[in-house]
Parts: structure tokens; C-alpha cells; sequence
């Protein structure tokens, strides 16, 4: 008898279609024995075990970047990443110090590591920082298969084109994966900065992420459906689904390839009003993705990177270089580079941890910075030296709250720039310097705080965040987490107005930017710069190319006048059903919310 088909739900962070078998990989159960150690030379030989396994895994690591594949080779250095943990004093020094001091064998005192720091990253605020708890979990499971006597590979066994579900994939499993064979990812873990969903866009591979329970209900053979941007998942489904998703499949790769031959064309509306149309990036391997995806420039250079999984922060010379070669590389393109913008974390033993009860309400963004001075000063110095090769930079700072603070952080920009003078090394002694509109009282006050820059820069994730007192990662109220919020368009238009009445210009570089049902919306508030993940480019410049300014002007009085999230959604739902029909079966169902009587949507929803 037929199973019945189950539903899943996860979040699209690769859009595409996948129809096939699954491939699961388990993760196979490794028992931590658990002893007493006894003397001296049964600790030392606990220790000698542990530093063998971490120098195979370095091995193997090592040996998968020299034979990795071609399409990987853009993401080898998240494998460098690796090795950096590996190596880490806060995970490879505190669990030898557990062997010695607990007496307790290799493979638990790793274990008791892995938890420990697992959990201190998964409690943090920062989003990309929390998704790295991950990463831990990975290196660590592969020391423990070293130990355990395990092969580290799970993949080897894939002989057939499968979709993987895993709890989550590593990079370093990720890059043994053969790709030819890989028909898309669903993990249990993960978020869009994850390293899957990075690695995902990049390689073009629907993917989802976020898919709770996935591994539990999914066996490998089972036909599964995977849509990569709505983030729905169809386990045993039906013949009629099955060709209704090779008929959406087809039309969206044919849309795709039709759309991304005309990304590198700029996005002038048919009434002839043009916006910029830019990338998000936190790695310099993704400037290829964002150029060939039609990014005019880099609207958001996320430098957090860099800063992750060390000892010591990164000096001077070593962030010259990696701002250097990014403004090369985008040359004569222009690279908007935000400083440091994490939260009070320990990330190495080059910071001491800040016991904050609320994270996001804390230490964090700028405030960090001000509270480090020097290696703000650091970075700052390094990205004003980079500044002087093309003259291309624009700096930007993260969570801006009002005046005060960002006269304090220009002054100590000032401090920079005069330490390079003394030094006789040359900078861009005019690079433009731009702020994050995050918080409600930069709003409050953005009629000050524009006589102070040379630009502003929208991030919505925060914005709505903080605006409506949601926790995004909350399960108990992320579901009230909504762009569309009036109070959030209400800002949005207080900000646009606000810096075009003092002669600067205005990007939008939340997620918000690069959901294209929101596009109508966006261009009416008149926004100068969408800036986006890179894969976003081309259904976003289409749809700028469909629309005209006038219109979008008039939905979004309309929607300034809505009281409620639903009343916009449901016009902005009304507006791309007519303007862009046939596009709007593509549209995240998420985003819309539709009901189920709209024709191609509503049938989209019901299967």
C-alpha cells in the first residue's frame, strides 16, 4: 500500500526544485566509555591519544583540500577554519586540562568539550555566530571517530543521484561529497549564514535547512520533494505532486536561466527611475557569485569572518591584505565594508566572555568596538589602507544608536587615520563613512545623524527585530516576526525621507531586500539601493525591469495607510498577481500567505 505523503516544513535557503531518492546520513552512535584514570602514565597516554587524533584529522583535512573539487575550491578555506579549531585553546588545551585534572579518559573530557562550547555558542545572540555551534560539533564528532576507530567519511557510500538529509553537513563533508550525484541538502540545524547554506547558493543546489525532526522521519530510498525556496519538503508524495513539481521544476529552471543571462543589465523601471542592485558577502570567495549574478557592487561586507575560531584577533596587515584584494577584485566597483559587528562573545582568548542576560540588548556592534578601541582602531587603520588601492571603499558602522555614539567612533576613526599620517602610510583620506539604521532611535533621530555621514544603510533583520520586541529565533514568537509590520514600513519611509532631505543616499541590506514580492514595495518607498544575498540579483532586477515607479509610488501610500501586517500583505499579494502573473508561482509562499483561491498559488498550496 501506498504511504501517505508527510509534510515538512524547514527553512528555503537555496532556491530550486529536487525530486529523488533520500540518502540519510545517520550519524552514527559513538559510545563515550567513561573511566577513572589511574596514574600518571595512563593521563599522559589519554593525552597522546587525543593529540594523534587531532593530528590525523588535521591530516585528512589537509588531504581534502589538495584533492577537493572543482566547484569547492571557492570554499577551501572554511576547511582552514577547521584546522583553527582543531588547535583552538578553548577546545584542544581545556580538554587535555580535563584529562589531567578530572582524570578522565580522552573521549569523554572531548565530549564534555564539545557540549561546553557548543552550548556557550548556541546561546549567543549574533546569528552567524550561533550557527558556527555547528562547526564545533563537527570537528569534534570527527575526533571522537578517529578514537573511536571510525572511518570519517559518511558519504562514500552514494551511488546513485539522492538528496542528502543529514542533522547537519559539514564543510569538510561537504567537500567529499561528489556533486554530480547530489541532487539537494536538507539538514535538521542551520540557518542562512550556516556553511551549508553558503555552500549551497554558491553551488546553485536546492537546499533546506532548519527541517526539525528531518533525520527522524526521512530513510534513505524514500522519494522526497524538496523545494529550496519556500523551505517545504514532501516525503511519499503522491503521483500528482510528483508531476506537478516537475512541471514547476522545469518552468523555474527555464525562468532562472532566462533571468540570469539578462543580471549583468541594469534595474531601470519601464518609466526609466534606476536602483542600484548589490550584494551581501561575508567571504571574499563569493565576489565571483555576486558579480556573476549581476551585483553592481558589494553593499555589505559582513569582516566577522576573519575574527572566528582564533587565538589571537587577526593584526593589522593581515586584514590589509584580505580588504586589499576584495576591493581589487571589485575594482572599479565600490565595496561597502562594515566593521566588527558581533557581541560581547568569547571567540579566542584575545577576548574575556561578558556574563549578559540579554545579549541583544548588551555588549555588542559598535559598543563592543568602543569598549576594544585598539583593535577597532586595528581594523580601521587596515581598512583605510586598502581604501587608498582603488579608492572604492565606504565604511560602515554596525548598530548605531544616536549622535553620542557615533561622534565616539568618529573619533576614534579620527585616531586612526592620524596614526597612519605619523606613519607616512598612505590611505583614503576621503572615504565615505555610512551607518546601520538598526535600532528605533537611530530612526528617531536620522534627521541628525544624516548632517553626520555619507550614507545610510537599512538592517531590517535587526530593525524589525528590535521594533516589534521579537526575538527572531524564538520559537515561541518568531511567527510574529513580520517585515511587513506597519510600524516597520511607517520607519522605512522615515528614514528614506529623512537622508534624501539631507542629500544622502539609502540601501536596504536586510533580508528584506532580496524577497522579491516585496520589490513593489520597496521601489515605491524609494529606496536608492537594494543590497541582497547574491542569488537573489536576478529575480529582483526582473522584476525592477517589470515594474514602473509611478505604480509601486501608489502601492505604497496605499500600504503606508494599512494598519495591519495582513491588510499590506494581502495588497502587495493582489499587486504582483497582477503586474507579475506569471512570475508569482515562484514567489515563497511565506512571504505571501495567500488564500487558497488564487489560482496557480492556491493549487501550488494545496498539493
Amino acid at each position: 500500500m501506498d504511504k501517505e505523503p508527510i509534510r515538512l516544513k524547514g527553512f528555503g535557503v537555496s532556491p530550486g526544485i529536487a525530486i529523488g531518492k533520500a540518502f540519510l546520513a545517520e550519524e552514527n552512535h559513538i559510545p563515550i566509555p567513561s573511566h577513572t584514570l589511574e596514574g600518571d602514565d595512563e593521563i599522559e597516554q589519554e593525552c597522546a591519544f587525543l593529540r594523534e587524533a587531532v593530528e590525523r584529522v588535521e591530516q585528512d583535512l589537509e588531504r581534502t583540500k589538495q584533492s577537493i573539487v572543482p566547484e569547492f575550491k571557492d570554499h577551501a578555506h572554511i576547511l582552514d577554519a577547521y584546522q583553527l579549531i582543531l588547535r583552538d585553546p578553548l577546545f584542544f588545551d581545556q580538554t587535555l586540562e580535563t584529562i589531567r585534572k578530572e582524570r578522565l579518559n580522552a573521549m569523554l573530557a572531548l565530549k564534555r568539550s564539545i557540549r561546553r562550547i557548543s552550548e556557550l555558542f548556541a546561546a549567543m545572540d549574533d546569528d552567524y555566530i550561533r550557527t558556527r555551534a555547528a562547526d564545533i560539533r563537527s570537528i569534534g564528532e570527527r575526533i571522537l571517530r578517529y578514537l573511536a576507530g571510525r572511518k570519517a567519511n559518511t558519504f562514500d557510500e552514494i551511488r546513485e543521484r539522492v538528496v542528502i538529509v543529514a542533522r547537519d553537513i559539514s564543510p569538510a563533508d561537504a567537500a567529499q561529497i561528489q556533486l554530480e550525484r547530489t541532487l539537494g541538502f536538507i539538514t535538521e540545524t542551520g540557518g542562512r549564514t550556516s556553511h551549508t547554506a553558503i555552500i549551497a547558493r554558491a553551488l546553485g543546489i536546492p537546499a533546506i535547512v532548519g527541517a526539525e525532526r528531518a533525520s527522524k522521519i526521512i530513510r534513505t530510498g524514500d522519494l522526497v520533494i524538496v523545494d529550496g525556496a519556500s523551505g517545504r519538503i514532501i516525503v511519499h508524495p503522491t503521483d500528482d505532486q510528483i508531476a506537478f513539481y516537475y512541471e514547476l521544476q522545469d518552468a523555474l529552471e527555464t525562468y532562472l536561466k532566462e533571468i540570469t543571462r539578462k543580471a549583468h543589465l541594469p534595474a531601470i523601471t519601464q518609466d526609466g527611475h534606476k536602483i542600484r542592485v548589490e550584494a551581501n558577502i561575508e567571504l571574499i570567495e563569493e565576489v565571483v557569485a555576486a558579480k556573476d549574478h549581476g551585483a553592481e557592487s558589494i553593499g555589505l561586507y559582513r569582516t566577522e569572518f576573519s575574527y572566528l575560531n582564533r587565538q589571537t584577533p587577526p593584526d593589522e596587515e593581515e586584514l590589509y591584505q584580505e580588504y586589499k584584494e576584495l576591493a581589487e577584485l571589485m575594482a572599479p566597483a565600490f565595496v561597502t565594508v562594515r566593521t566588527l559587528d558581533l557581541g560581547a562573545e568569547k571567540l579566542g582568548t584575545w577576548m574575556t566572555p561578558i556574563d549578559q542576560e540579554n545579549p541583544a540588548l548588551g555588549l555588542r556592534g559598535i559598543r563592543l568596538c568602543l569598549q576594544h578601541r585598539e583593535f577597532f582602531k586595528t581594523q580601521l587603520r587596515a581598512i583605510l589602507r586598502a581604501g587608498a588601492v582603488a579608492r572604492n571603499i565606504r565604511l560602515m558602522l554596525p548598530l548605531i544608536t544616536g549622535t553620542g555614539e557615533l561622534r565616539q567612533a568618529k573619533a576614534v576613526y579620527e585616531e586612526a587615520k592620524e596614526e597612519l599620517r605619523r606613519r607616512g602610510i598612505p590611505f583614503d583620506e576621503a572615504m565615505p563613512l555610512g551607518i546601520m539604521i538598526e535600532v528605533p532611535s537611530a530612526v528617531a533621530v536620522a534627521d541628525v545623524l544624516a548632517r553626520e555621514v555619507d550614507f545610510f544603510s537599512i538592517g531590517t533583520n535587526d530593525l524589525v527585530q528590535y521594533t516589534l520586541g521579537i526575538d527572531r529565533v524564538n520559537p515561541h514568537v518568531a511567527h510574529l516576526y513580520d517585515p511587513l509590520h506597519p510600524a516597520v514600513i511607517r520607519l522605512i519611509r522615515h528614514v528614506v525621507a529623512t537622508a534624501h532631505e539631507a542629500g544622502i543616499p539609502v540601501t536596504i541590506c536586510g533580508e528584506m531586500a532580496g524577497e522579491p514580492l516585496y520589490v513593489p514595495l520597496l521601489l515605491g518607498l524609494e529606496l536608492d539601493c537594494l543590497s541582497m544575498n547574491p542569488q537573489a540579483i536576478p529575480r529582483v532586477k526582473n522584476l525592477v525591469r517589470r515594474s514602473t515607479l509611478e505604480e509601486c509610488r501608489r502601492f505604497a501610500r496605499t500600504a503606508l495607510a494599512l494598519t495591519t501586517a495582513a491588510d499590506i500583505r494581502a495588497a502587495l499579494q493582489e499587486m504582483v498577481l497582477r503586474v507579475f502573473p506569471e512570475e508569482f508561482k515562484f514567489f515563497d509562499p511565506q512571504a505571501v500567505k495567500p488564500n487558497h483561491q488564487n489560482g496557480d498559488w492556491g493549487t501550488r498550496l494545496s498539493r
